[in-house]
């Protein structure tokens, strides 16, 4: 069983609309620990294992920083849980990704696409990462799910990269497939409809319940080699509901990768 190291990245310059993100890593820590529940999974795996390392939280100045962070950490033969931060985190951890694994596979739980090839003139952009994924090729399947957001141009990247999107419209978790590579989970908390999260910059109803993000995990049946929780905005929250559902689903996901 390969060890899971938590990083918190503690990075937020990429957000188009409020900053705050930078703030989570440590609240969402602090929701778990807190005494409010136990540290069982819904399955009964504990995460107070001693397969799981938390290294702390990582100060960013220099974006590209994530990436050799990332790096030392999978040197170490680790699958790496990540703790954010705003979207514009994942392009670089996945970049390290990328040296491990040939073939990935990513599921990304969101309210946007994130296929902006720029967004108000930066390519690193929080409402761009998948784009600079898609196009370094450093995914074999992207997998979106929950986006109620769709304009016309992310549509024809959507067309472009051949990302496989299930839009909250016409949702039917029952048709999302099957992983055949290992799989490295994308979540961020405006995935959920606002009334379950709050604490996020983008409000963009219409979206998941709590039940269905945690059912949908439940049912992966692949192996799960990395993941991050981004977007929550403790600015934002209301009774620190937001940081209590990132925990949830931090110990759902680290129970799957355990």
């Amino acid at each position: 069983m390969s060890k899971i190291i938590i990083q918190g990245i503690q990075f937020d310059e990429k957000s188009s609309y409020q900053r705050g993100p930078k703030l989570a890593p440590p609240l969402i820590r602090k929701a778990l620990n807190s005494g409010s529940s136990n540290m069982f999974t819904e399955n009964l795996v504990s995460i107070e294992n001693s397969k799981i390392e938390d290294k702390g939280n990582f100060e960013i100045s220099n974006y590209f920083d994530i990436e050799k962070i990332t790096n030392e950490h999978l040197d170490s033969d680790a699958k790496i849980f990540t703790l954010g931060g705003d979207h514009s985190i994942t392009f670089p951890i996945v970049k390290a990704y990328s040296k491990k694994y040939s073939k990935l596979d990513i599921l990304h739980i969101d309210a946007h696409c994130d296929l902006y090839d720029n967004y108000e003139g930066d390519k690193y952009s929080h409402a761009s990462p998948f784009a600079r994924i898609m196009e370094n090729e450093l995914a074999v399947k992207l997998v979106q799910v929950g986006i109620r957001t769709l304009n016309t141009y992310q549509a024809e990247q959507v067309k472009k990269f051949n990302v496989e999107i299930h839009q909250m419209k016409d949702l039917n978790l029952s048709a999302i497939p099957r992983f055949e590579n290992p799989l490295y989970i994308s979540l961020d908390m405006d995935g959920f409809d606002p009334a379950y999260a709050p604490g996020v910059s983008h409000h963009e109803p219409g979206g998941l319940t709590s039940r269905q993000v945690i059912n949908l995990i439940q049912n992966i049946d692949a192996e799960i080699v990395g993941a991050d929780i981004v977007e929550y905005n403790p600015k934002r929250d209301f009774q620190d509901m937001t940081a209590f559902l990132a925990a949830k689903m931090m110990k759902e996901i680290l129970g799957k990768m355990l």
